[in-house]
Order: C-alpha cells, then sequence, then structure tokens
C-alpha cells in the first residue's frame, strides 16, 4: 500500500463519528488539563486510562493522544496569563509570555503561542507520515537481540536525563523492572513474586500503578504547597499577532520546530527539554538578548513550537519501533497492550487502518485545538478560578472509580492508593517516577526479547556483541553508565598520584 492510499485509508477511519468525537474529547480534556497547574498530561492519561477500554482500540487511542499534545497548548495560556505552568513544558513561556500581558499583551503573546503550536504540530504529523514508513521498514530486520539491546540503551537515556541523581534514578527503573516481573512466568507459567496472593497471578495492572504514582501523588504533593494565582485581568483582544509579531516570530517558530521535532525523537528528549533548548537558542540568535525576560515575543514563539514540534515528534520511536521515548509514550504503550495490540514496525502492514487513523486524527486534532484555544480563551481563563478545594476531591473519586472499573476488583484500588502514597514519598525523597513506570513497561519486553534471542542462540551471550547494531546499543548504554564515573575516578587517581609524590 502506498502512502496516498494509506492516508485515504486514515482519514476514511478518523473521520468516522465515534473517532472524531474522542478526537474533540482528546483535545478538550488536553487543553482542559494544560490550563488548570496541578494536574498534568501524565496524571489526566492515567486517569482516564480505564475509560478508552470500552471502546475500539482505535477510539482509545486517538483519545489519549489528543489529551497528550492537547495539553501542548492549554499550558501555554496558564503560563502567560497567571505565571503558572500547566504542565513542565510550558515553564519556558512563563519568562516572556506573563511579562507580554502585564504589558498589556497578552492577546498577541496567546495568539502566537497557538499559531506557532499549530504549525509545528502540522509540520511534525506531516514528518511522521514520511519517516514512519521508512524507519518501520528498516525496523523489520531488527531481531530479539537488537530489540533487547534497543530497550537497555533507551532505559540508560532515559535515567541518564532524569534532573534528579543518577543513581536514583538507575534504582527506580530495577524496581519497575522487578515489578514487571510479578505474577505468571510468560514461557514455563510459574507463578513470580506473587507471595500466593490470586490478585497477583495476572501481574500489578498499569492502570493503578501510574494512576497511583501520578495522580494520587501529585495531588498529596500539591495539597502541601498552596498555588497563589494572580489572574491578568487585561481585556483579551486583538489576538491575531500584527506584523512586526509575526516578523519577530516566524524564525523562532521554524528553527523551534525543527529542534523540538529531533528532540521529541531521542529518547529522554521530550517536550520539557524541547522548549528550554529552543529558548536558550533563540536567546543566543537574537540581535537583542537583553529583552528576554522582559516580554520579547521570540521568547514564546520559539518554546511553544518546540513543545508541540517533541510532542509530535515522540510518536514516531512509540509507532515504528515499540519503544517510548519518554513516560507519557509509555502510557500509551500500555494502552496499545492492554487492547491487545503491540506497536512496532509490524503494526502498518498488520493493522494499517490504526496505525493511519491515529496519525490522520492529530492532524484533525490540530485544527481543533486552533479552534479551541483562540476563540474560546476566555473561557480557558474563568476555568482559572476553580478551586483547588474542589477539584482535588473530584479527582480522587473519580481515580478510585477509574480503577476499580478497570478490572472490577477492589485489589486494584489498594494498590493505586499504595503506590499514590509511595509516589508521594518518592518525590519528597527526590526520587522520580518515570523512571520506574517506563522500566514497568519495558520490562517484560526487555526479558522477552532477552530470553527469545538466547533461544536462538543456544544460550550463546555473544549473540548480542557479534550483531552490529545490537553491539553499538549496548556500547552506547555502557559509555552513558560510566560516564558520570569518570569524573570521581580522575579526582581519585590525582589525589593518588600527590600521596604518592608526598
Amino acid at each position: 500500500m502506498d502512502t496516498l492510499a494509506a492516508i485515504v485509508l486514515g482519514f476514511e477511519a478518523a473521520l468516522q463519528p465515534v473517532n472524531l468525537l474522542a478526537c474533540f474529547v482528546g483535545v478538550f480534556i488536553g487543553t482542559l488539563v494544560g490550563v488548570l497547574p496541578g494536574i498534568g498530561p501524565v496524571s489526566a492519561m492515567s486517569l482516564l486510562l480505564p475509560i478508552t477500554l470500552a471502546g475500539s482500540p482505535a477510539t482509545g487511542i486517538i483519545m489519549m493522544a489528543g489529551i497528550y499534545y492537547g495539553s501542548m497548548y492549554g499550558g501555554s495560556t496558564t503560563s502567560i496569563l497567571v505565571n503558572i505552568p500547566g504542565e513542565a513544558a510550558s515553564v519556558v513561556t512563563c519568562l516572556d509570555g506573563h511579562q507580554m500581558a502585564k504589558q498589556g499583551r497578552a492577546g498577541p503573546a496567546l495568539g502566537i503561542a497557538a499559531l506557532g503550536s499549530f504549525f509545528a504540530g502540522t509540520f511534525a504529523i506531516v514528518a511522521l507520515m514520511l519517516v514512519a514508513p521508512t524507519l518501520a521498514g528498516w525496523a523489520v530486520a531488527f531481531g530479539p537481540a537488537e530489540y533487547f539491546s534497543l530497550m537497555v540503551l533507551a532505559l540508560t537515556v532515559l535515567t541518564f536525563l532524569t534532573q534528579g541523581s543518577m543513581p536514583k534514578a538507575l534504582l527506580m527503573a530495577c524496581v519497575g523492572a522487578v515489578l514487571g516481573l510479578i505474577g505468571l512466568d510468560s514461557i514455563t507459567a510459574q507463578p513470580r513474586l506473587t507471595f500466593d496472593r490470586l490478585e497477583l497471578y495476572d501481574g500489578i495492572g498499569l492502570v493503578p500503578v501510574v494512576m497511583g504514582l501520578f495522580g494520587i501523588a501529585e495531588i498529596l504533593h500539591n495539597l502541601e504547597r498552596p498555588i497563589a494565582r494572580d489572574i491578568v485581568q487585561a481585556r483579551l483582544s486583538q489576538l491575531w499577532p500584527n506584523r512586526e509579531d509575526w516578523k519577530a516570530s516566524a524564525g523562532p517558530m521554524a528553527r523551534g520546530t525543527l529542534l523540538g521535532f529531533f528532540l521529541g525523537i531521542l529518547p529522554g528528549g521530550g517536550a520539557v527539554i524541547a522548549a528550554f533548548a529552543s529558548y536558550a537558542l533563540e536567546k543566543r540568535l537574537s540581535p537583542h538578548p537583553e529583552r528576554f525576560g522582559r516580554g520579547a515575543i521570540a521568547g514564546v514563539a520559539g518554546p511553544e513550537a518546540a513543545n508541540n514540534a517533541a510532542a509530535g515528534g515522540a510518536f514516531i520511536p512509540l509507532l515504528t519501533l515499540g519503544i517510548p521515548p519518554n513516560v507519557v509514550m509509555a502510557l500509551l504503550l500500555g494502552a496499545f497492550v492492554i487492547h491487545g495490540l503491540q506497536p512496532g514496525p509490524l503494526l502498518m502492514t498488520q493493522n494499517p487502518t490504526l496505525f493511519w487513523a491515529i496519525i490522520v486524527s492529530m492532524y484533525i486534532g490540530n485544527i481543533m485545538l486552533l479552534v479551541l484555544n483562540l476563540p474560546l480563551v476566555g473561557l480557558w481563563a474563568q476555568l482559572l478560578r476553580v478551586p483547588y478545594n474542589v477539584l482535588f476531591p473530584l479527582i480522587v473519586l473519580l481515580s478510585i472509580v477509574g480503577v476499580y472499573c478497570s478490572s472490577n476488583n477492589v485489589f486494584d484500588v489498594y494498590v493505586m492508593i499504595a503506590f499514590g502514597l509511595l509516589g508521594y514519598l518518592m518525590r519528597k525523597t527526590g526520587y522520580e517516577p518515570a523512571p520506574l513506570v517506563l522500566a514497568f513497561v519495558l520490562g517484560p519486553l526487555l526479558e522477552n526479547n532477552l530470553r527469545k534471542a538466547l533461544i536462538l542462540s543456544q544460550g550463546d551471550l555473544s549473540t548480542f556483541v557479534s550483531r552490529p547494531i545490537s553491539a553499538v546499543c549496548l556500547a552506547f548504554a555502557a559509555l552513558l553508565l560510566i560516564a558520570p564515573l569518570l569524573p570521581a575516578l580522575r579526582r581519585k587517581r590525582e589525589a593518588v598520584a600527590l600521596d604518592e609524590t608526598a
């Protein structure tokens, strides 16, 4: 099937009423999540994951994807009007967006954020359409050894790029991998780490784990630090940027789009790093860097384009290789697995309707987001006044109902509460939940590919280094693990040399 025929097939599936409704609900909730601080796309997707089980795989995944890239749009509204990022990728937008709002230019700031997001999102989707088939064709040549080594590299990169300490991130990844092993062995059917509890024979469910770590834990964390909201009261008029605004924003938008797209593809890159990298690049290239932080529209256009392009780019490794580059994509991978599907190079040939429906729905969702964000920005501003003492209890109630409905098992509610408390303690002690979730999702896949590779090679471990792609991936992973130790080793060697000379 050629690309044009595949795209037509995708439009036929995406334009079905139920999928259009799912796309609209997803981007609407995503925008709402982006506007309301303290929730974030990961928490929202965790809470709504059980709902996606009611419909077809295409409907559920289209809605989940819409929440992700929709939150990139909504986060700019909060950053500009309140100086509080609705989600992490919008932190940079606060620097210049809120200054523009205080100067009476909230309208152009919101307008350029929405238009830049639309331009970047559209570019990312078109690039995804062009790159994905080629990359999937290459990935068909991957065997179990290559997949195992690639997953090891992905986990290493993600722990290497965490904001906190690398040993803590590695520890969380190990905990996640062990949790993923709970249940019946996929080959021998022997129970592992079940402690004779029948509820654990099927393993720990992804839904209660992520809802606890990101939903309940986030609420507990936010309750102890009240968020002061100083909403700009300026009248939101003239949302369409003028000629000078376009002239100052065109270059940053284009550069942010390209930079964000490529950073989104890389494991651990994601929208947050893309936004920060774009802002740093524009400040360095600007002839007037002193204006940044004081209301420069380029400081809004570049990061907003970058984080939306990164959101689109992140779908490439998930859909073509079956490897999530960030925790949001790990949740989407979990949604695929729950529906009995395995994203990767064979998805395009075995289920082309689903593959292209997801991609086309992203283009339709970007158009919906432009309509939602420009005319209804006043409505989103009013939602910022919802008190948290009303919002948070509703989220807890929806979490409990959602987890119970996903399995009709009260045990999963207890699991969610336990992981909620664990996630809260992790935040208090500087441990990040993202490596744990990624290892929890990738752990069983990594184990299966390891065992398949050893079975095919009759137990010969050299198969992982004799195959070129596998060897390169393992070499990079080892280099990343050793790199943080080199400065300490150098200091120790210098200290020994000084002692010997003394």
